[in-house]
């Protein structure tokens, strides 16, 4: 009887785990320690299952454990069939191969270049030929200094795409606490309009965010996005970041890049629309199916990494092209580029 009743705990505490980790928002536990990093990793998830298959399946011949492994391989399977359905549904599509030309794209049409610099480890001339290379319009670059930036801009003044250069530094102590944003002036003006110090209601807190806007009012608010890591001592931060960021895409015409450093598991409950992820944006790589393509590590390929981060725009865009470029993965950065061809909704 105490046997049964043991292996009945057991199988109950693995199904609940398992369940956990397969939807955690349903919980309520998304945005907890521990759980919010193992659910941004589905694939390996699914690799860790199926070699449990295996395992439990050698051991299969010691008959005392026989039962007790059956069904905790048929909890296995149902785990690895579940996560690999949410990939599947988010999507694997992304060419995630260099281009050497940019994606087509109309008159009306707006290129966005989001890449984590780690740093401006990867170098103004990277940066630039890349920028250059997409046709970017915008370009969004997280733990980019003001001085790289510039560098940047004249390369690609250079080259025959001028860009704005706006840049938010927390202080000079580390170069992670510096976002810079790039605009075209083909888009028109534009002005910070956030704080420059950290925390709300101006910024996000650890890591700065840039906020811009087009002085004659015409034209999409640019958000170049960095929440802090969910590491265990900044887990509040985090979320806090995760709430502003949605703040600042309430309004009707925003477009949103960057490091968010969170899948879309993480920003369940933050959506303000119909088909929203966070605020009234949309993720351009859920509408182009490639929200399962990871974008950090570098050092792991891209199809088991984790998605973190993102180009978001609000209905009024339509996504006509999206990139995950793998080929600077020995670029510098630990994060692969991510690139986002809007168009205007009809």
């Amino acid at each position: 009887m105490f046997t049964r009743l043991f292996r009945a705990l057991i199988l109950i505490a693995a199904a609940v785990f398992l369940l956990v980790l397969t939807w955690p928002q349903a919980f309520g536990l998304h945005n907890t320690w521990v759980v919010a990093h193992l659910v941004s990793f589905r694939a390996i998830a699914v690799i860790g299952a199926i070699v449990g298959l295996v395992l439990f399946g050698l051991l299969r011949f010691i008959r005392p454990l026989r039962r007790t492994l059956g069904m905790v391989m048929v909890l296995l399977a149902l785990f690895a069939v579940a996560n690999l359905g949410i990939l599947v549904s988010r999507g694997f599509t992304a060419d995630t191969a260099d281009v050497s030309t940019a994606p087509t794209s109309s008159a009306d049409s707006v290129t966005v270049l989001s890449w984590n610099t780690l740093g401006d480890a990867p170098g103004a001339a990277v940066i630039a030929a890349e920028a250059v290379a997409q046709n970017a319009d915008i370009v969004t670059l997280p733990e980019t200094t003001e001085a790289t930036g510039v560098l940047i801009a004249e390369l690609m003044r250079d080259a025959g795409r001028p860009m704005w250069v706006h840049t938010l530094a927390f202080d000079l102590v580390s170069k992670a606490r510096s976002t810079t944003l790039l605009i075209s002036p083909e888009l028109g003006e534009y002005a910070v309009s956030n704080a420059a110090g950290s925390g709300p209601p101006g910024n996000t807190n650890v890591l700065p965010t840039v906020v811009a806007k087009p002085v004659d009012g015409s034209g999409p608010t640019i958000v170049a996005a960095h929440a802090v890591a969910p590491i265990q001592y900044e887990m509040s931060n985090w979320r806090s970041d995760l709430d502003w960021l949605a703040t600042q895409c309430q309004a009707d015409n925003v477009i949103m890049a960057g490091d968010f450093n969170s899948t879309l598991d993480h920003m369940a409950g933050r959506a303000g629309a119909p088909d929203a992820v966070l605020g009234n944006c949309g993720d351009a790589a859920l509408s182009a199916g490639a929200a399962a393509v990871g974008t950090w590590p570098t050092s792991i390929p891209a199809l088991l990494g984790s998605p973190i981060d993102h180009v978001m725009a609000t209905p009024n865009w339509h996504v006509s092209a999206l990139q995950v470029i793998e080929s600077l993965d020995g670029a510098g950065s630990d994060h692969r580029p991510i690139v986002a061809t809007l168009t205007p909704a009809a």
